[in-house]
């Protein structure tokens, strides 16, 4: 899947037609993208479109941010901060259950698991770009299933 974005609002409305296609299986998301491609923009319109009304701050600093929405269990976290990628031995990233969206996953190196959908943010114009790309079997359905949802919104 290949979208337009013009705006961080059009970016939003992008991750609320993700939250449309979330199945409610655990998923291992990356996302791509230099500092301010809209990668944490794009969660915050997934976790709003989701039911979350609170902050939705980039965990650059914090390196996870939990959220519990429902019976959906989500965690954000932004390696762009990691020294060294066993540092995430130590954050136990391997054993994080429910949708894990990671930020920077590079810098992960092999302490990662396996991503079932990765998503690029690149600049386009006065706009951005997102590229998915299903790697799993789900991933490729959540995919579709994004597609599916962002065409019905209109982007």
């Amino acid at each position: 899947m290949r979208l337009s974005l013009k705006d961080a609002a059009a970016t939003e409305a992008a991750g609320a037609a993700f939250a449309k296609a979330l199945n409610g299986r655990d998923h291992i998301i990356f996302l791509h993208g230099d500092l301010g491609a809209g990668k944490t923009t794009l969660v915050r319109g997934l976790l709003r479109a989701l039911g979350h009304a609170g902050r939705v701050p980039s965990p650059t600093y914090t390196l996870v941010e939990p959220y519990e929405i429902g019976p959906l269990s989500l965690k954000h976290l932004d390696l762009y901060r990691i020294a060294d990628p066993e540092e995430l031995e130590y954050l136990g990233v391997r054993e994080l259950a429910g949708t894990v969206l990671i930020e920077w996953p590079e810098r992960g190196g092999h302490f990662l698991p396996e991503p079932d959908l990765e998503c690029r943010l690149t600049q386009a114009g006065t706009g951005r770009a997102l590229e998915v790309e299903g790697r799993t079997e789900a991933g490729r359905a959540l995919a579709q299933a994004w597609e599916a949802a962002a065409h019905k919104a209109g982007l």
